[in-house]
């Protein structure tokens, strides 16, 4: 069984910068991983995932070129660095786990492991 747990969210101006972990429990260093947010009064959206190396990213388009996902194995543990945040980043994110696939995949169903959430609010 595995546990995640996000740290690093907060309160923020438009256009700062944030980093966001999260410590697993367990050994994940072999599954795919990736981070989602739930913005105020919409659906859990996918942000950002990671294969099991760290040698194969994705995004969502609307993050490329401002977030980053990265992932360190030995300390399992996952990162979202978030640059240039907006107004419309406020969100509660919540990092995942994929047991069942080192890969990298962007449909929330086929994560099994899921953390808590930590809120992000960027003021304009």
């Amino acid at each position: 069984q595995v546990q995640l747990v996000e740290s690093g969210g907060g309160l923020v101006q438009a256009g700062d910068s944030l980093r966001l972990s999260c410590a697993a429990s367990g050994r994940t260093g072999n599954y795919g991983m990736g981070w989602f947010r739930r913005a105020p009064g919409k659906e859990r959206d996918f942000v950002a995932g990671i294969n099991w190396s760290g040698g194969n990213t994705d995004y969502a388009d609307s993050m490329k070129g401002r977030f980053t996902i990265s992932r360190d194995n030995a300390k399992n543990t996952l990162y979202l660095e978030m640059n240039n945040l907006k107004p419309e980043d406020t969100a509660v994110y919540f990092c995942a786990a994929n047991s069942k696939w080192a890969g990298v995949v962007r449909a929330a169903t086929l994560y099994d492991y899921w953390g808590q959430g930590t809120q992000v609010t960027v003021s304009s």
